[in-house]
């Protein structure tokens, strides 16, 4: 059925990559689809190795515990304690594991790792995360453990700490003290942009541009991915799909961390006010420490994490009651967003034992002969909300088609087309935005925009 889901997908634009999912420690389903290079003459096979992305994090958060473990730090130390010349007193060892911190994330002010790369031509090392957070003096989100804000910053410094207590680069620790313990033979920490390629089997992340595929690091808006290439702790552990199973049973098996330190990184961090750290409130999800907290009620705990660059997608998640692991790694921007989440929603679905629903482009759900003679009314220039990921600036017709003008959220100017999926309700294919037009608006999620009159 996994198959099914996966080659689905792959056939409308969505999936690109290696999956692999086990019961008690038996493989169930593994497969790849697709390649791993942009020209499209690399296949992808079961040892190639992917950019882990966020999934990285449960490393440095056992590098952290096998750290309190030899007793070098407790959980409770403040980070000044190490580093007294950060401006953000008070922020915990723990704040940092389960962001709960408030220390601004580094993609809030990318302009300074990209300015250092681009002037001085280097890449700037993890240890300068401490420059950046004294050069820009970024107001925190929030006083530490009053509230809970996503922040790679916080794992750049634990990162940091590792290397400082352990006396050796954090690579060497993860290699050393992590991945031969669990027999990972495949797996590294490393920096392919700054450095090269360590790997003859290596998925290169790659993004779509112009409707053509390209390297992440050739893509005129998304090379400036190569800045950011020397830091640790967020990202940069590379792996296949069999050293990720390695991974689950070493834990299992207490190899590296012992059951007890496994289920405090399992719970969910607390905030002054006693309330859980929550990563996700509509779906019920907490965060501990690298690990996103949740549960079924039939399967008992789930502990998971996401990750996500340019051109590289990835999913870990283990069942630790009924002992399963499901895990996907994936090289390549979707062409149809919606074939992509049917991909993770559907796999995600037949792990947890239920059934999966079909997957679908845009084109499978637009109404095929809409009514059209409202359309031009919805044409024009509209009002910007603040707060909002995606603004869509203008609506004009092309073609006989309602297309769109919109501004992401890193500014970037974009045009897609609006496909009819319901009753004066739009969608687009690269993503699953929904717009609604009323009376002289259109309304996204939350926001109602006002038409702008001339």
């Amino acid at each position: 059925m996994m198959e099914n889901i996966a080659r689905e997908s792959h056939e409308k634009g969505g999936f690109n990559g290696a999956w692999l999912y086990a019961e008690q420690g038996e493989i169930v389903s593994k497969g790849v689809l697709g390649f791993r290079d942009p020209e499209g003459t690399l296949p992808i096979t079961e040892d190639t190795v992917f950019q882990l992305a966020s999934v990285s994090k449960q490393f440095t958060a056992t590098a952290v515990m096998l750290l309190v473990r030899e007793g070098k730090l407790s959980l409770e130390d403040e980070i000044t304690k190490f580093f007294p010349e950060i401006p953000y007193p008070g922020v915990t060892i723990r704040h940092l594991l389960n962001h709960t911190s408030g220390i601004p994330d580094y993609f809030d002010d990318a302009d300074w790792f990209i300015r250092i790369w681009k002037e001085e031509k280097r890449v700037p090392g993890n240890d300068e995360i401490l420059r950046f957070l004294c050069e820009t003096e970024a107001k925190p989100y929030f006083a530490p453990g009053e509230g809970f804000e996503y922040s790679n910053t916080g794992y750049n410094l634990l990162a940091l700490l590792v290397e400082r207590l352990s006396g050796m680069p954090y690579e060497a620790f993860l290699q050393k003290n992590i991945f031969e313990p669990a027999g990972m033979t495949s797996t590294r920490c490393c920096h392919i942009r700054r450095d090269g390629i360590p790997f003859e089997n290596y998925a290169q992340a790659t993004v779509l541009e112009d409707n053509r595929y390209v390297a992440d690091v050739d893509s005129a808006e998304d090379g400036d991915v190569a800045a950011f290439d020397g830091l640790n702790g967020d990202d940069y552990v590379y792996t296949n799909i069999f050293d990720m199973l390695r991974w689950d049973r070493a834990l299992q098996e207490e190899k590296v961390l012992t059951q007890e330190e496994q289920q405090l990184m399992y719970t969910p961090g607390k905030l002054h006010n006693g309330e859980n750290a929550v990563f996700d409130k509509d779906r019920g999800l907490a965060y501990g420490f690298g690990w996103v907290v949740g549960s079924d009620e039939n399967l008992g705990l789930i502990v998971s994490h996401s990750g996500g660059m340019p051109g590289v997608s990835t999913w870990y998640e283990r069942h630790i009651d009924a002992d399963r692991v499901l895990v996907f790694l994936i090289n390549r921007e979707p062409t149809d967003y919606r074939a992509d989440v049917g991909f993770w929603n559907g796999m995600q679905a037949i792990a947890r034992d239920k059934e999966a629903e079909p997957v679908h482009t845009i084109e499978e759900i637009a109404i095929k002969d809409p009514d059209k003679s409202k359309w031009e009314r919805f044409c024009g220039k509209y009002e910007h909300p603040e707060d909002a990921d995606l603004i869509i600036d203008e609506v004009f017709l092309k073609d006989g088609e309602l297309h769109a003008n919109a501004i992401d959220d890193d500014g970037d100017a974009l045009a897609f087309r609006l496909y009819p999926i319901g009753e004066d309700e739009f969608g687009r294919k690269g993503g699953m935005l929904k717009v609604k037009f009323g009376d002289n608006c259109l309304i996204m999620g939350d926001h109602t925009c006002q038409k702008l009159t001339d």
